[in-house]
């Protein structure tokens, strides 16, 4: 279960910063036999700052920072240790389109026995039809520099925007397989069920 609010703020006429929070609550089965796990794992948390108009291109994007914040309430479920670094995103929109990337790299500032240095990538691609439903294909890949490893998970989602008692919601699905983990991670196919509440000015 994860819940990711976005909300834009306006620093003046020409500038926005974009907070982007990703606070995720787990449950593990069969980590050890006969073993499980469910609690808080770490949030993500990113600030973008993107300028209000698009470059003459029409690429929208923004750079900032990013932030880990441990709240993981078992050990297994996330690092559990501070970290900062980078983040950023860019995307163009042509007819019902959106393509883009959006990336960050997170260095465990703490100090300690464990070393964190991950780079996350998310290139995709979005579809959207004039009665509002979306198709969109997107990895959301993560190396693990310190070990040396790749985790892909490949991902199609189809949304459809409907109306709730006045109410905007983007309702989702979306199937998920894992192209590329690490010896003893997660393997085959998985799905997601989402709702997206949306608030527009």
């Amino acid at each position: 279960f994860v819940v990711k609010p976005v909300i834009p703020f306006g620093l003046n006429d020409e500038w926005n910063v974009i907070s982007r929070s990703i606070i995720p609550y787990v449950w593990q089965n069969d980590v050890a036999p006969g073993s499980s796990q469910n609690g808080f794992s770490d949030i993500i948390q990113s600030f973008f700052f993107s300028p209000k108009s698009p470059t003459k291109a029409g690429v929208i994007w923004g750079v900032g920072p990013v932030f880990q914040i441990p709240l993981s309430s078992s050990n297994g479920l996330g690092q559990n240790t501070w970290g900062a670094g980078v983040t950023g995103v860019a995307l163009k929109q042509s007819g019902g389109w959106t393509f883009g990337v959006l990336a960050n790299h997170i260095w465990d500032i703490e100090g300690g026995s464990a070393d964190q240095s991950d780079t996350f990538l998310q290139p995709f691609v979005n579809y959207t039809t004039n009665n509002s439903w979306t198709f969109a294909l997107n990895t959301e890949s993560t190396y693990d520099w310190v070990a040396t490893d790749w985790t892909i998970p490949i991902n199609f989602k189809v949304s459809k925007l409907v109306t709730i008692a006045d109410q905007r919601v983007s309702l989702s699905v979306t199937t998920r397989h894992w192209a590329q983990t690490p010896s003893g991670g997660p393997e085959g196919w998985g799905a997601t069920l989402g709702a997206t509440l949306l608030f527009p000015k």
